[in-house]
């Protein structure tokens, strides 16, 4: 059975993008994009919502591009070999081999999914992924913190959620940047 996880980078006051739809400080350099190679290795499924899809697919053609760092290089390989599903009513067509459309965010054919995968399973974006913990899908929470305060913005979390974590693994990285794992049977299932 594969386990949901949700990774993000975030602010270090809980935004994915800044109240413009900048994100450009969370930007990983090249030890921290590496870092997150290792944690997506294990994935075998991307579950995206429709903005987040759109940020992603650049991954598709990246390798192509002169210049590409040993990580984005890497990184573009491990994003084309895995499957991705995404969530949207309006998106007419998407890009790429292993990509298909669900018109519906269904928590039970979620729920089915991760029992007949073996490999992990990741949910991006901040809507798509609420969702997914409001309904106890998700098994950890994977949170890159940058050291930036932006003050407004796309939260990465969902609002009206209490949940009791446990903090499996920390790191820090020479850029300022704290990782975060956690986990426990109380991710997910309710709003507080």
């Amino acid at each position: 059975m594969g386990r949901l996880i949700y990774s993000a980078i975030a602010s270090l006051d809980g935004y994915i993008a800044d109240d413009h739809g900048n994100f450009d400080w969370a930007a990983p350099d090249e030890e921290v994009h590496a870092f997150v190679n290792d944690l997506e290795r294990s994935a075998g499924t991307y579950l995206y919502g429709r903005r987040m899809y759109e940020t992603m697919a650049v991954w598709e053609a990246m390798e192509a591009r002169p210049g590409l760092s040993p990580a984005m290089a890497d990184y573009a390989r491990i994003w084309r070999a895995a499957e991705k599903v995404v969530y949207s009513t309006t998106l007419a067509t998407v890009a790429g081999e292993r990509t298909r459309i669900e018109r519906a965010f269904e928590p039970e054919a979620v729920r089915r999914l991760k029992e007949s995968e073996e490999r992990d399973l990741t949910v991006g974006g901040p809507g798509l992924a609420g969702a997914a913990i409001v309904a106890g899908l998700v098994d950890e929470l994977q949170l890159l913190v940058a050291p930036v305060l932006v003050g407004a913005g796309t939260r990465s979390l969902p609002d009206g959620v209490r949940l009791d974590l446990e903090l499996l693994e920390q790191r820090r990285f020479d850029n300022g940047m704290a990782f975060l794992r956690y986990g426990g049977g109380a991710v997910g299932g309710g709003r507080g």
